[in-house]
């Protein structure tokens, strides 16, 4: 809110005094008045997700939430604390899940085939045999392979 100066008639900001403070988050969903929400424990996260902490722990054990950045505690024990991103990352990772209607381990499992490059390469050869998937393009070096062979085929047939 600005009010105006009398002499200049340019808008200006209202004295820090005059101003009114910044509305609480009333929903609890956000941070408020800039500052980063606190991090959630896991029952409170598990509600506002809508599953268990039960199903959390389990997310967690496959690498579906992003690792903690907590030191543990006391004895070696940590209580795990779940903050904006991490909710919003396990979110759209139940979303995943819901939309191609598969379950947590399915998701984990296509997470590792996209980091392992050799997890990968099984994936897709067995993708082949089953004709699920055409084979994979041929490299320009074995592009260039196969051209030369052909060539000296194409060769061999015309040579009496």
């Amino acid at each position: 809110m600005a009010h105006t100066d009398d002499r200049a008639g340019t808008p200006r900001p209202y004295p820090a005094a005059h101003r009114r403070p910044a509305p609480a988050d009333p929903g609890g969903l956000g941070p408020a008045a800039g500052r980063a929400a606190p991090a959630l424990p896991i029952s409170a996260a598990a509600e506002r997700l809508g599953t268990s902490p039960r199903m959390l722990r389990y997310r967690e054990a496959l690498g579906l939430v992003p690792p903690t950045k907590e030191q543990p505690t006391g004895r070696g024990h940590r209580h795990r604390r779940f903050s904006e991103d991490d909710l919003g990352a396990v979110a759209a990772g139940l979303e995943l899940e819901r939309a191609y209607g598969i379950p947590p381990a399915a998701l984990a499992f296509a997470l590792r085939v996209l980091a392992e490059p050799a997890t990968l390469a099984r994936v897709r050869s067995f993708g082949e045999r089953v004709g699920r998937l055409a084979p994979a393009p041929a490299r320009a070096m074995d592009f260039e392979k196969q051209k030369a062979l052909r060539l000296l085929r194409s060769r061999e047939r015309g040579a009496p």
